[in-house]
């Protein structure tokens, strides 16, 4: 195992699109653990990380921003309002009426029954759970900044997770009326994008007082299995002025920052540009280079039953980081399809440099235990 300076290496190098540099190991996530615990596979507090020997880039999320859900403070309150034999109908911490199978709401696409946001009024009346200004959201940051600071002066990579401006207005009004809103009350999108910009640019500059931040992780989530959601047109009017601002207000704070404390050398760059990191499911082809536009250079996890080819993409943009692509159907088919596949991605991927292999999406259920060990042998024959 790596030690946590050559952790630092290995993210350096990741970061930079070194050629041929070692892989690092880690996993989008895991749908898969109930089934392999009743299986007898693994313990009910396995230590994954240990059990598969990953080694994980040296990356600390700074929190503050959610991540898919609009960041209200207070949340609303979780309760169930409905239910039968077969489904529970609640009340979310996002405000929305979902409805999911009754017992079984992790892992699990809920379905979207209401949202809280459907005119000016109803904006209103929600828009004060995203005071900047709120004591209890001034409370949460000071105490993430005193967290923080020990870690950045490890020389750890500092992401800032932010809820994407799609998936924050999807959350806030739902991803068929946006549709609908975009022509019949465009002015009240702009008005939900200024309080999100407004909020995400004040808890950025609160962590920029005291740390770098390296990389901005926006959940998107604003492609399907046929591309984009909304049309490029779109994407540069509603969201992108607003990503244009907050990015260079990060830059030009990063840039102050190292100027004004020249001997602290956390809050110096670490010899690669700001990591501009959208991630989203789906096919996100169509939308790579319309985010370029904004400084995108990292996109995540491309989904391979929606077309992404990390081999392609990577010879179609050289420039950006690349996480995922690893198709779970393929895990879950057979050792022989799984070498196949890590045969045709890896040795390309590694030689151009850049690459995160995980599943495109966290480990299904259907995945068998022995092939997921099987492709993690298979992948530590690149991480020298």
């Amino acid at each position: 195992m790596r030690d946590f300076e050559q952790l630092k290496k290995m993210t350096t190098d990741f970061y930079s699109i070194k050629p041929d540099a070692p892989i690092a190991l880690e996993e989008f996530g895991y749908y898969s653990k109930e089934e392999w615990i009743r299986q007898g596979h693994i313990r009910e507090n396995e230590d994954l990380n240990k059990l598969f020997k990953f080694e994980r880039l040296a990356n600390y999320y700074l929190p503050g921003l959610s991540g898919t859900t609009a960041p209200f403070i207070p949340r609303f309150k979780e309760e169930i309002i409905g239910s039968d034999d077969t489904y529970e109908i609640a009340k979310d911490k996002a405000g929305r009426t979902v409805k999911y199978f009754k017992g079984k709401r992790d892992g699990f696409m809920p379905q979207y029954l209401d949202f809280p946001v459907k005119d000016l009024k109803t904006w209103k009346d929600i828009e004060w759970r995203l005071d900047y200004n709120s004591a209890e959201r001034n409370e949460d940051v000071q105490r993430d900044i005193i967290k923080a600071l020990p870690i950045a002066k490890q020389g750890y990579h500092l992401i800032q997770y932010i809820v994407g401006a799609f998936m924050y207005l999807r959350s806030l009004i739902g991803g068929e009326e946006i549709l609908y809103m975009i022509y019949d009350e465009p002015a009240l999108i702009h008005t939900c994008m200024k309080k999100w910009l407004e909020l995400s640019d004040y808890i950025t500059a609160k962590y920029q007082d005291h740390v770098r931040i390296d990389e901005l992780l926006f959940d998107e989530d604003i492609c399907y299995n046929h591309g984009s959601l909304i049309s490029p047109a779109q994407i540069r009017s509603f969201l992108f002025p607003y990503y244009k601002e907050l990015i260079q207000g990060v830059r030009n704070r990063n840039n102050r920052l190292a100027l004004l404390d020249k001997n602290s050398v956390y809050k110096q760059p670490k010899g690669y540009d700001l990591i501009i990191h959208v991630a989203t499911d789906g096919d996100c082809r169509p939308v790579i280079p319309v985010y370029k536009e904004i400084g995108m250079n990292y996109m995540s996890p491309m989904e391979v039953a929606s077309g992404c080819d990390v081999v392609q993409i990577r010879k179609d943009h050289p420039d950006i980081r690349i996480k995922g692509g690893i198709d779970k159907r393929i895990l879950a088919h057979s050792k022989e399809a799984i070498k196949i596949e890590i045969d045709r991605i890896l040795p390309f991927m590694k030689k151009h440099g850049g690459y995160l292999p995980t599943c495109d999406h966290g480990v299904p259920a259907e995945v068998p235990f022995e092939n997921y060990v099987y492709f993690r042998e298979l992948l530590r024959e690149y991480t020298r």
